[in-house]
């Protein structure tokens, strides 16, 4: 017997009348209680560095160790980006700064209240 093609794939993915849809909690994407996660645990002090790598010898700072959910560090990837006149992005838990703004960021973390290191050379 032929299943239903919202049985094989996890159900309602769309709503006119909300949006996107969570497959798995069937709550609006805002409203989502599966998808929320709890600020990460980390040691030590935010650690912002400059790389190259995989990015054909264009340098861009890095951000690390920010104990912040994804809206926050979203908040603050933008006023960093602001800060630097610079284009970015917030990629698995570390903001990307397009440049080397490394001491600039360090200066804008430690106004913030952040104990912010610089790691690498």
């Amino acid at each position: 017997m032929q299943t239903k093609s919202s049985e094989r794939f996890g159900g309602l993915v769309y709503s006119t009348e909300h949006g996107r849809m969570c497959p798995t909690c069937r709550q609006p994407q805002a409203q989502c209680r599966c998808r929320q996660t709890a600020v990460p645990a980390v040691a030590g002090p935010v650690r912002v560095r400059r790389e190259t790598k995989g990015r054909n010898g264009k340098g861009v700072t890095v951000i690390v160790n920010l104990p912040l959910d994804a809206a926050a560090l979203t908040e603050l990837a933008k006023q960093l980006k602001k800060k630097c006149g610079s284009g970015g992005t917030v990629k698995d838990g570390t903001i990307e700064i397009q440049g080397d703004h490394c001491d600039l960021v360090i200066d804008e973390l430690k106004k913030l209240g952040w104990a912010a290191k610089r790691a690498g050379g």
